[in-house]
């Protein structure tokens, strides 16, 4: 016992040394000065990305829930914000509130009916500065097979390196509404909010 003891409180030892010797990745922190920032084609990093949808409950509560699958590709060019594209594609199986039987629900015809209409669709049309790091994106939104203009307000919070991949990140967020009932998604309406908020946050990695 005494001999696993002190191998024990060896083997603690050098992990500690080898943590305290072990210097942490160094970083830059990400510029928003559009002069330094680098442009090119990204995509987005799954990882470190959310889009999630809220609405009234009854006007009880604010209901939340998330889509967990999408993809998005970026071309971001910094000497011309405003020329830049952005492409998001989004997986409505991969809808998540946390609650299986309500995911099921707004799977079905009363909904999203994603075996008819698997993905919703996010192309900008229109991106416009408001201030040094803020815009809006206006963009044809696709859902439910009906295609409407959605304004998005959007917020640059910088461009640089990741310290531990190495890749060149551009971060964004961006907040918009919408009325589901003008896809057609309109199942207790106003009972369940007509008005849904989007809050989205992603980094972008820079691809060849």
């Amino acid at each position: 016992m005494r001999v696993a003891t002190v191998a024990a409180l060896s083997t603690l030892s050098v992990l500690s040394v080898l943590v305290v010797a072990t210097p942490a990745p160094a970083q830059t922190a990400p510029t928003t000065d559009l002069a330094k920032v680098e442009g090119g084609n990204f995509a987005i990093d799954k990882n470190h990305a959310k889009i999630i949808f809220s609405t009234s409950h009854f006007g009880f509560s604010t209901y939340y829930g998330l889509f967990t699958s999408f993809d998005a590709r970026l071309h971001f060019d910094p000497k011309a914000p405003t020329a830049s594209t952005l492409e998001v594609t989004i997986d409505l199986n991969g809808i998540d509130t946390t609650n299986p039987k309500l995911d099921s629900h707004l799977k079905s015809p009363d909904f999203f009916d994603v075996a008819k209409y698997p993905q919703a669709t996010f192309k900008a049309t229109t991106i416009r500065t408001t201030g040094p790091t803020t815009g809006t994106i206006v963009g044809d939104l696709t859902l439910h097979g009906v295609t409407k203009p959605v304004t998005l307000l959007a917020s640059f919070a910088g461009g640089g390196v990741n310290p531990m991949t190495k890749a060149y990140v551009l971060g964004f967020s961006a907040t918009g509404t919408l009325n589901r009932s003008d896809f057609g998604v309109s199942a207790y309406v106003p009972a369940v909010g007509d008005t849904v908020t989007l809050t989205i946050s992603g980094e972008f990695d820079r691809i060849p």
